[in-house]
């Protein structure tokens, strides 16, 4: 490459600017493809952990296996038991003995409740009663007022920490509903406290939910049934998170009197599990986008090839000229060389500044995250490509004699 063939090239390029401007915004629109859709894909993956991480700190969950079949036959055919999760459940998880791992133990209650205030009314997603440990498990943090405490379990005091989104339906938006009184089913509460915003785990919103200690729950909504809605666990540390699973596992296995042979009547995950599922759905989500936009880079490339064929047609006489006046195989080669990776290199650049730009608008909750190393991938492919689809166009114009080349019409 040499001055002359840039200078030559540049002169090619603005005697034809409508097609050069077209050719670029194939190259552009798919460089900037690329980077923005990864960036895309890596906040949707940052998006998900975060998600994820909001159901609690080194957090592990139990549930009661739902319309779970015995496994036994009758004369009237197949027949079922109802799972429970009990106090004796929360007594085995809670010793040492049998889950050394395990810091925190907190049984909830769930119950569907509507709430009213002030003439308002609002069908809640979520109403839990749970010991206050409950919200260290959730990681449940308050922006206003103060998470119940454990004299307020002893007192079964009629408090309650309620979510953003109960909170907006019930008292309208920016409204702090600290120290207001709430009727939760008829029963009349005091909110000593509005939730960090969590979002959407996936499954259902987060902060639309209000929290109560155990006791007040039992003693005006639910009442002793002896079977819980949940038990969260919490793991010393995430590296724990594994083996308390396998503890617990053990243990409500003894607890529940199961054979060797018999399927668990439970249902258990962790927060560890769900993270590394999240991270590797979110990898393959992001290479799967990756692999579309470079599709369109590659439909940007076909269009160059098909440009610099045209312009080598166009330009028949000029290379017969240049080879009659003494110009090499190499120089007419690098002319249209140079010429298709300076219309590919620019189109990248300008690709480059369009995607990260769109990076930077928001889509909701998700924020796009620009990985350094997709803007100088993007931008070297562009490159790559005016070498790969140019070669072609670039040869077949050295190939032409001076005597083939002069008689072109």
């Amino acid at each position: 490459m040499n001055l002359d063939n840039i200078r030559i090239a540049l002169r090619g390029l603005k005697a034809n600017r409508l097609r050069t401007g077209l050719t670029m915004l194939g190259i552009l629109i798919g460089v900037a493809a690329v980077i923005l859709l990864v960036a895309v894909g890596n906040g949707i993956s940052a998006l998900v952990q975060h998600q994820i991480e909001t159901l609690g700190a080194n957090a592990v969950y139990v549930l009661p296996e739902r319309n779970r079949n015995a496994g036994g036959t009758s004369h009237t055919g197949t027949f079922s038991h109802r799972i429970q999760l009990t106090a004796a459940d929360v007594k085995a998880l809670s010793n040492p003995a049998n889950t050394p791992d395990v810091v925190a133990v907190a049984p909830t209650r769930g119950v569907s409740v509507t709430a009213s205030y002030a003439g308002a009314t609002y069908a809640l997603q979520n109403f839990v009663g749970a010991p206050p440990i409950f919200g260290v498990i959730r990681n449940a943090s308050v922006v206003s007022g103060r998470f119940y405490d454990d004299q307020d379990e002893s007192d079964h005091a009629k408090v309650a920490v309620i979510g953003q989104t109960a909170a907006k339906n019930l008292f309208g938006e920016g409204v702090d509903p600290v120290g207001t009184h709430v009727n939760f089913n008829g029963v009349k509460m005091l909110i000593i406290g509005l939730l960090e915003k969590k979002g959407s785990n996936g499954f259902q919103d987060q902060d639309d939910v209000a929290i109560a200690p155990l006791s007040t729950v039992e003693d005006n909504l639910t009442g002793i049934t002896g079977s819980y809605f949940s038990i969260a666990v919490q793991a010393a540390s995430q590296q724990a998170t594994t083996a308390v699973q396998a503890e617990v596992v053990s243990t409500l296995r003894r607890s529940h009197g199961l054979r060797p042979a018999d399927a668990p009547d439970f249902i258990i995950f962790n927060q560890a599990s769900l993270l590394q599922t999240g991270k590797t759905a979110a990898t393959v989500f992001t290479l799967l986008l990756a692999v579309v936009a470079a599709i369109s880079l590659l439909v940007g490339g076909i269009g160059v090839m098909n440009i610099m064929l045209v312009t080598v047609t166009e330009r028949t006489r000029e290379i017969g000229i240049r080879k009659a006046l003494g110009a090499r195989r190499s120089d007419i080669l690098g002319q249209f060389l140079v010429e298709s990776v300076l219309v590919s290199m620019l189109g990248g650049l300008l690709g480059v500044i369009f995607g990260v730009g769109g990076a930077q608008l928001h889509l909701g909750a998700m924020r796009p995250i620009v990985e350094p190393s997709s803007i100088v991938l993007a931008f070297g492919v562009s490159a790559l490509v005016g070498i790969f689809f140019g070669a072609y166009p670039a040869n077949r114009a050295a190939a032409l004699t001076p005597i083939e080349a002069l008689r072109h019409e």
